[in-house]
């Protein structure tokens, strides 16, 4: 047993012992995922594949989703589902609408959205877009921040070619070269479109547009009813995304394939995926804090940030989006 395993399996002993998860059995959990298969919800498929959900008296089932918006949706609703991973700026909004969501981790702290241009374009910030075509996806998330990132380079929409094109078509129309950039999800799009066009990714984040990207929530009502095994799985999650980040990737992308067999699955955009995603998880974890940990600033910034571009109206403190308290660190052994 290598030490993280040993680090891992004491952790969650700890965990089990404190809320007597060993003498009452095994906590069953539903989680609704953000989207079908990929690299972002490595540290799940491989805590499943590993047994380190078992091993932290955890029955977890995990279901695919089809948008972080229908998953927020979907749990928020509710008893279907105990926990759902999405990008949390879809989590924020319903909260301000009124659905009783919180989120209980945090992994990705950067958004994830942004723009692809092609390597060795030349386009290296919003500036150099005058005159470009452009490709992005009207009700999409990245939508409402175009005309904020345009601005920081001093453009109006105006100033260049901007087409909307559906979801499902954006990836092949910019891999085509029918556009010189894409406004999408760079972790998830940028290893599939660099099969064909090799590109790079310039994130929203580096321009003020900054929001908590992927992670995990639940209601409120599920967090009361549910904390400690909520508890656990964050900390399992946590503990895999440790594990996978030091030098474990490619663990997590057979994983994910032995989860999913049916899904005929790239194992080279999925290491791709994860090798993206290491960008925008702020590593490593602020000192004294496990890796997921919420962090109040984020969320602060976030509300600004999804006020400021009119998809937020009932503004609150930052503090008022998650749950502390939930992702335990794992107590170093010798």
């Amino acid at each position: 047993m290598n030490r993280f395993v040993s680090r891992l399996a004491a952790c969650l002993l700890g965990l089990s012992l404190a809320t007597g998860a060993l003498a009452q059995g095994m906590d069953k959990l539903k989680v609704r995922l953000d989207w079908t298969p990929w690299g972002v919800q490595g540290a799940m498929h491989l805590a499943q594949q590993k047994g380190w959900f078992a091993a932290a008296k955890l029955d977890v089932e995990m279901e695919d989703g089809n948008g972080s918006v229908t998953t927020v949706q979907l749990v928020g609703s509710g008893d279907q589902f105990d926990i759902g991973h999405a990008a949390l700026a879809s989590m924020m909004i319903a909260r301000d609408k009124g659905l009783p969501v919180k989120a209980v981790a945090v992994f990705a702290r950067l958004s994830d959205v942004g723009l692809l241009v092609p390597t060795g374009a030349g386009i290296k910030g919003p500036a150099d877009l005058k005159g470009k075509k452009v490709v992005y996806t009207a009700g999409s998330l990245e939508a409402p921040f175009i005309d904020s990132f345009l601005a920081a380079g001093g453009l109006k929409r105006g100033d260049l070619e901007l087409v909307s094109v559906d979801a499902a078509s954006k990836a092949g129309t910019y891999m085509a070269g029918r556009a010189d950039a894409a406004f999408s999800t760079i972790p998830f799009f940028l290893p599939v479109v660099s099969q064909s066009r090799p590109s790079e990714g310039i994130r929203f984040a580096d321009y003020k547009l900054n929001m908590p990207s992927f992670g995990l929530f639940a209601t409120e009502s599920k967090i009361a009813a549910k904390r400690e095994a909520i508890a656990r799985f964050s900390s399992v999650v946590s503990a895999a995304w440790q594990y996978i980040y030091e030098g474990h990737e490619d663990e997590a992308v057979e994983a994910i394939v032995a989860q999913r067999p049916q899904a005929k699955l790239d194992k080279k955009v999925l290491r791709g995926q994860i090798d993206a995603l290491k960008g925008f998880f702020k590593l490593p974890a602020p000192a004294g804090s496990p890796l997921g940990t919420p962090v109040a600033e984020d969320f602060t910034v976030a509300v600004k940030t999804l006020t400021d571009a009119g998809l937020m109206k009932n503004s609150k403190d930052g503090k008022d989006f998650f749950e502390p308290g939930l992702v335990r660190p794992a107590p170093a052994v010798k």
